[in-house]
């Protein structure tokens, strides 16, 4: 049967430069199987298949495939899924988009040129213990020392966030994806001296074990971050992310805190549009 397909470039306006996710638009009558089968066959860290919804407030369902399984929720997927999915015609029936996913609805709005989310609490916060820390540190070819600080930041994956003293440390992190395994790593550090305009942070994601062992850019890890950096260590209210720069991508992830939700945006462009036979 052939469906409505597009493969979206989130947060970029350049064509190949941010994070692709693939997106099956009319996915009804799909199986798990032939969800997760689709979503091998991309290769991709995800792809989606959006779904009537099946619960009232929204406006679609959306379910999320890794080629290794299911995710409850993700970032730039919902952004991307979104984008095509008003370019293909859908219309909120409120303000907002209102996405059904396995971590419950998700607010959308649309903000300029670009659509953000609203950061979904966390499942998983606090400290990680000093032994995992260690095991980590290792494993990302720095000395336990050089993690200015480190809590769990999951809101669906499971998300470690670890503070390094600067982005340059980021940048230069060199990691052993086999002694990371299962681990989600998010690594994040600042820009000093910033101009208006120019990211405040750097940040990496790693998840070895879903098959994808450098994520380009993360929604769900910058949205963790968010509220963590929020929290703890005087992030401001608006700043911007970059994610993807030793992959050659320019990805630009925009935070807002409001002072009721934190919302993650970015722009989104359309590289494939056309149908897949499913």
């Amino acid at each position: 049967m052939q469906r409505k397909f597009a493969q979206v470039d989130v947060f970029t306006s350049v064509p190949v430069r941010g994070n692709p996710v693939a997106v099956v638009l009319d996915a009804d009558g799909l199986s798990d199987t032939d969800m997760a089968a689709f979503a091998r066959w991309t290769n991709l860290s995800e792809t989606t298949f959006v779904l009537p919804p099946t619960v009232e407030g929204a406006d679609y369902r959306l379910r999320i495939f890794t080629p290794a399984g299911e995710l409850p929720f993700a970032g730039h997927p919902t952004l991307g899924s979104a984008h095509a999915w008003r370019t293909n015609g859908g219309t909120p029936r409120g303000p907002e988009i209102v996405q059904e996913c396995g971590a419950g609805l998700i607010n959308i709005r649309v903000d300029g040129n670009r659509l953000a989310f609203a950061a979904p609490p966390l499942i998983r916060s606090g400290p990680i213990d000093q032994s995992v820390r260690t095991e980590i540190a290792l494993a990302l070819g720095i000395g336990v020392t050089d993690i200015v600080d480190a809590a769990w930041v999951a809101n669906g994956p499971n998300w470690m966030g670890l503070l390094l003293d600067s982005a340059q440390r980021v940048l230069d992190l060199v990691p052993d994806m086999a002694a990371l395994g299962d681990y989600e790593v998010g690594v994040v550090g600042a820009y000093t001296d910033v101009e208006a305009g120019e990211p405040n942070y750097e940040v990496r994601a790693f998840v070895p074990g879903q098959g994808v062992p450098e994520d380009p850019i993360t929604g769900s890890l910058n949205a963790g971050l968010a509220m963590w950096l929020r929290a703890t260590h005087d992030a401001p209210a608006s700043y911007v992310a970059a994610q993807g720069t030793v992959l050659d991508r320019i990805g630009r992830v925009y935070v807002d805190d409001d002072g009721d939700r934190i919302w993650i945006g970015g722009q989104s462009t359309t590289v494939v549009d056309g149908s897949v036979e499913l």
